[in-house]
């Protein structure tokens, strides 16, 4: 079964957005086996590095404002591609503080949704949508309209 792997630092507090992603991962849960590890937030980016680098597995795509754009056809048309060579797909979303250069230079890609800054709760929440709407396109589902 295809493996993806969400590694970010802090964690949901609120009850909403605990379970927006259970949604998420529960409609991933046809597709692929999702794991989200959850790291201690640290005082810098620096010493959040360690761990974050430990638990990345695989191609590993790190969130990044100066990182690459697509759309949502290319996103699920790149996830297509990993996973039909055979790749555990790893996704790194920092905490508020951002992520340490060396996460940055580790990852295979860096990605970005946009210019502007979302907070991390909500970025989850937005990345697993977008995976999970990669999927059903690479199905060939309306979901993505």
């Amino acid at each position: 079964m295809k493996k993806l792997n969400l590694v970010c630092v802090g964690k949901l507090k609120e009850r909403y957005w605990r379970e927006a992603v259970a949604e998420y991962v529960k409609r991933l849960s046809r597709f692929c086996k999702t794991e989200i590890i959850e790291l201690p937030e640290r005082a810098t980016p620096k010493e959040e590095a360690e761990s974050i680098l430990r638990a990345c597995k695989g191609y590993t795509f790190a969130l990044a404002v100066e990182g690459k754009r697509c759309d949502s056809a290319a996103f699920s048309h790149k996830l297509e591609s990993l996973y039909a060579r055979g790749e555990e797909i790893t996704f790194v979303i920092g905490s508020s503080c951002g992520l340490d250069r060396t996460v940055k230079e580790r990852a295979k890609e860096l990605f970005s949704f946009s210019e502007l800054t979302f907070p991390h709760q909500m970025m989850r929440v937005m990345l697993l949508e977008q995976i999970y709407r990669a999927f059903m396109i690479g199905c060939g589902s309306e979901y993505h309209k």
